[in-house]
């Protein structure tokens, strides 16, 4: 009976020994917001190689942009539709050994015969949603393949007249349409294109899925507009937050940094570090 109490004491001294406690969910997490990374950030890199950036800055997700060299243990291949069932696989063990999802992928900007490929590739790989560009007379055929796939389109607005812009052209087009459409707001580019990001993020309210996240250097200093550490350049981003909050927004912040390519984590992990502090604040 001594021997076999012993025994008992013994075991549970090492299964709490073992036992790893649990992170703490932050504010932000609780609210339903997650940091999200795009591998765009690390284009001069492979999908592999950004995926361990992404696990080196302590994220877990991630936006997989089209055409990007895969890397180790996948040959020539490149990111898209055309990695085979197994090279998806592959790519999802990966993810999963780094304790990241890969949650939505894009920016497409795909010709109406693709469309059905890029949605069935999302389902496939398990995402959530997919950060596109559309033509304008494609709505009809992204809002049924969106259905058939139960996968959401997010439109991104890329600095140029050509693109979203502005929200009033977006909601023209999805205003009447399902709610799997609605927006991937970069609140750069809205800045860069003239427009005050939180205004347009009002105008957004309820078709918000996800955010390209960022803070933006003034124009005429020596970066002109270029990405910066967030709370560091002429982006509202607290009162960005703060609007987020007040319209109960649940989705991705997706770090689209687009400056020093080479070696950009320092200033990713301060924009990181600004978020938690400014979210614990303000939620």
């Amino acid at each position: 009976m001594k021997i076999n109490k012993l025994l008992f004491f013994l075991l549970a001294c090492c299964l709490s020994a073992c036992t790893v406690p649990s992170r703490k969910e932050t504010k932000a997490e609780k609210q339903g917001w997650r940091l999200s990374m795009q591998s765009y950030t690390f284009h001069l890199f492979t999908a592999v190689e950004a995926l361990d950036k992404t696990q080196q800055l302590g994220l877990h997700y991630i936006e997989i942009y089209p055409g990007q060299k895969m890397g180790e243990g996948f040959g020539d291949a490149i990111f898209g539709y055309d990695l085979t069932p197994e090279q998806q696989e592959q790519l999802k063990e990966v993810a999963k050994s780094k304790d990241i999802k890969i949650v939505s992928s894009g920016v497409w900007t795909s010709s109406r015969e693709e469309w059905e490929k890029v949605f069935s590739f999302a389902k496939n790989m398990e995402m959530e949603f997919i950060s596109a560009e559309p033509s304008r007379e494609d709505w009809d055929v992204v809002e049924n393949l969106a259905g058939k796939y139960g996968i959401k389109l997010a439109a991104h607005n890329h600095p140029n007249e050509n693109s979203y812009w502005k929200p009033e052209i977006l909601l023209d087009y999805i205003g009447n349409r399902g709610t799997l459409l609605g927006s991937s707001a970069d609140v750069g580019h809205f800045k860069r294109m003239g427009i005050d990001p939180v205004p347009a993020l009002q105008q957004l309210q309820g078709r918000l899925i996800a955010m390209h996240f960022k803070d933006i250097a003034p124009q005429g200093e020596g970066k002109q507009l270029e990405d910066v550490v967030w709370g560091t350049g002429i982006l509202n981003v607290k009162g960005i937050l703060e609007e987020l909050k007040q319209q109960d927004f649940k989705g991705y912040f997706t770090i689209e940094y687009e400056a020093n390519w080479e070696n950009n984590l320092p200033e990713i992990k301060q924009s990181i570090d600004y978020f938690n502090q400014t979210t614990e604040e303000i939620l």
